[in-house]
């Protein structure tokens, strides 16, 4: 891979398992990882159940597969999308792939598609099963990404309350869970024996590190799962974690560690 370029993504959706209503959510998502090269999306187009994707796809810039059901309660979409997953990644140009579906089916595909040292996110629906999630280098729940329409129109109030000097606060993010109710679901346990795991002589993790090795312990892991927009707050909720942020030696740019008290 030539890390001096953002990472080719081929970006693949399932059009049967997964909501059409907040595309752009999904794609701003993605861009965060890389660059989607390919977007197609697969699905029975005479089927009226995917009709409401037929409204997004231009404006989108990505391109329907059609894929007739050739025989009842056999998923012909899944068997099309894999194909083709696997013919792009014979072509080598890209660097990792997205699949957007909350379907277990596609497990098999992303071990694969890893096996052969590929990237691989996942995007679905918090009711998408965990073989296909652990199977994902990194999976994003579709709960937690806010539409973009609506990210935009709280902007713009935000801007024009603070013109007006109204008391009336944006929401920025959904609220904090307890930490405790976190500590309960076992994220504290995750996170203090991940620190374990590297911290150095004094019990210091470089949070960097620290981020990844959760991630790769738990695919869906995200601060935004738990009200929390980036990991240093989620950390601070709790009361036996300490931070201490240190100068890198470059302008506006420290270094964050973190051990357990």
């Amino acid at each position: 891979m030539d890390y001096t370029r953002d990472p080719r993504l081929a970006v693949l959706f399932d059009a049967d398992n997964v909501p059409y209503s907040n595309v752009r959510g999904m794609l701003a998502e993605i861009a965060k990882y890389g660059t989607p090269t390919f977007k197609r999306i697969y699905g029975d187009w005479t089927k009226p159940t995917v009709a409401g994707w037929k409204t997004v796809l231009l404006e989108n810039g990505i391109t329907p597969i059609q894929q007739y059901s050739y025989t009842t309660g056999k998923n012909a979409t899944d068997s099309a999308m894999i194909i083709d997953a696997m013919d792009i990644l014979y072509t080598g140009r890209v660097d990792g792939f997205c699949i957007v579906s909350s379907d277990s089916d596609f497990t098999r595909l992303a071990t694969r598609l890893r096996e052969a040292g590929m990237k691989v996110y996942g995007i679905g629906e918090k009711k998408t099963p965990i073989p296909f999630i652990a199977a994902c280098d990194k999976f994003i729940y579709l709960e937690i990404l806010k539409p973009v329409e609506t990210v935009t129109k709280q902007i713009v109030t935000s801007k024009v309350k603070s013109k007006t000097r109204t008391k009336t606060k944006e929401v920025a993010q959904t609220p904090p869970v307890n930490a405790i109710e976190i500590a309960n679901k076992g994220l504290a346990k995750v996170i203090s024996d991940s620190i374990n795991d590297l911290a150095d002589e004094n019990g210091w993790a470089f949070l960097g590190d620290l981020g990844n090795l959760i991630l790769k312990k738990q695919p869906d892991f995200d601060p935004r799962n738990y009200g929390f927009r980036k990991l240093v707050p989620l950390i601070k909720s709790f009361d036996h974690f300490e931070i201490d942020e240190r100068e890198s030696g470059k302008k506006n740019t420290t270094l964050v560690f973190v051990r357990t008290k």
